[in-house]
């Protein structure tokens, strides 16, 4: 045998694996196998102190407050840009940082995020389990009107995390559910902007039960989590009678709303899809709410 031969055997075992770490370690990650788990207020101690409240500038509260989580790359100006949105219509909003309390943006770890090795969806919903707990505690905070809104990984997230408190399954990342309220007690509709909706999503396997409004905003063509099973989630809990509305963009990538992106991203930024985007999804937040 060749010493050319040997290499490529050697170089072949090394991918080969490389491929089964790989996913050895989403298999581990998705059953909840191989995630630590601690109690929610551990998880709420770490997390509260990144934590950004924005509140009308006019009106008393409390307020209608939505919670906000990010794509996989961590907290972005497109967060900004909703809060700023939220607080003029009327709205707070708790935007959640899952990234840095856990040192995810060092070395840009946020990037195993988004390939599915660190903090999945399920893993994510305890962040939204111990947030909203700690939202209700706010004084600022109306807890009989709190909405979802999540892109990209932080609308997996939610999806998860409807799924789950409809099973009766805590967050992979918790011991249990936050004491007091129900999980989903107060909450009352979910934004979702081109949220991941394929295979490792619990909610695209066995959807959910609770009534609550559910938005999707998709981008046509999305090349990053594709539309087309979120669509196909839409469509399915419409027919169980789930108050599902969907509405896709043309001509727009995943991320339309986010003008901060990584080196060479091939993402764009689109204002008119945007302005729509945030026009659409405070109305119908204000529709959820009955205002």
């Amino acid at each position: 045998m060749g010493v050319r031969m040997i290499g490529w055997l050697v170089a072949g075992g090394v991918v080969a694996g490389l491929v089964l770490l790989v996913a050895a370690n989403t298999v581990g990650r998705y059953t909840g196998l191989t995630v630590p788990r601690v109690p929610p207020e551990t998880l709420s101690s770490m997390l509260s102190p990144s934590y950004t409240l924005t509140v009308p500038e006019e009106g008393e509260g409390p307020f209608p407050t939505a919670l906000l989580l990010s794509g996989c790359d961590g907290p972005r100006d497109n967060l900004e840009t909703w809060a700023q949105a939220l607080a003029e219509a009327g709205w707070a909003s708790l935007a959640v940082d899952s990234h840095a309390p856990r040192g995810f943006t060092e070395f840009e770890l946020w990037r195993l995020v988004c390939a599915g090795q660190l903090l999945n969806g399920a893993e994510r919903a305890g962040d939204i389990a111990v947030a909203l707990a700690d939202a209700r505690a706010m004084p600022q905070v109306d807890e009989t009107r709190l909405a979802l809104i999540g892109a990209s990984h932080g609308g997996w997230a939610i999806l998860e995390y409807l799924s789950m408190a409809d099973h009766g399954q805590a967050p992979l990342t918790l011991t249990g559910w936050p004491d007091g309220p129900a999980p989903l007690d107060g909450v009352q509709a979910a934004l979702l902007l081109y949220p991941y909706c394929g295979g490792l999503s619990r909610a695209s396997r066995r959807g959910w039960q609770t009534a609550l409004p559910v938005l999707f905003l998709l981008a046509e063509g999305d090349s990053i989590a594709s539309e087309k099973p979120c669509l196909e989630v839409a469509a399915r809990e419409a027919r169980r009678g789930l108050p599902i509305e969907t509405h896709v963009y043309a001509g727009v990538t995943h991320g339309f709303d986010q003008r901060e992106k990584a080196p060479l991203s091939t993402l764009g930024y689109f204002p008119e899809a945007t302005a729509d985007a945030l026009s659409r999804g405070t109305a119908f937040l204000d529709r959820a709410i009955g205002r």
